[in-house]
């Protein structure tokens, strides 16, 4: 791969990644126009890096809404914001688990057809267009405002495994993440 293909598969997870579309079935879609042929393993190291620096671009635009919560959990401060980390990170469990004792599993998925990719893709718009439909759309008929709930343990459970799930090139994470917390 040259700069200029990493360029523009780094624009396309920007653009991408803050969007319920998948950034990972984009990244797949885009290296198969650009000609991209690199090992499944170099691909997914790959995608790790975009995602890392997708991560600490968060960081930076957020800082302000994610010091509070750091504060709260490194100083053990039992406020709402120290339980909100905790169940971020319970909500991380399942996908560890998938990460590490899926590993060649789901690396096989990367660098392959593109069959998965479009019916991951597909399966993501149907999850988001469920979640409107069938919870949303009623709520807004009925003009109830939908501030919902706290996330309770289990849903952050929950929310974790729609999220293990979402490995799959083309199954957005946040879309997935979104649609299950809206059901």
């Amino acid at each position: 791969m040259d700069w200029l293909q990493a360029l523009i598969l780094g624009i396309v997870q920007g653009l991408a990644e803050y969007l319920p579309i998948s950034s990972s079935g984009h990244l797949e879609i885009f290296r198969e126009i650009l000609h991209v042929n690199l090992p499944a393993d170099e691909i997914l190291e790959f995608n790790v890096m975009l995602h890392a620096a997708t991560v600490l671009s968060t960081l930076v635009v957020l800082w302000k809404d994610f010091l509070p919560l750091c504060r709260s959990f490194f100083t053990i401060k039992l406020d709402s914001n120290f339980y909100y980390v905790c169940k971020i990170l319970l909500s991380c469990i399942p996908v560890a688990i998938v990460g590490f004792c899926f590993k060649d599993f789901v690396e096989s998925f990367f660098g392959g057809s593109l069959s998965t990719v479009g019916i991951c893709l597909l399966i993501t718009a149907a999850l988001l267009t469920f979640a409107y439909t069938f919870r949303t759309r009623p709520l807004l008929k009925a003009n109830i405002a939908g501030g919902g709930r706290d996330i309770s343990w289990a849903d952050a459970f929950i929310i974790g495994i729609a999220q293990a799930i979402a490995v799959l090139p083309g199954l957005s994470r946040s879309g997935t993440t979104i649609a299950t917390g809206i059901l």
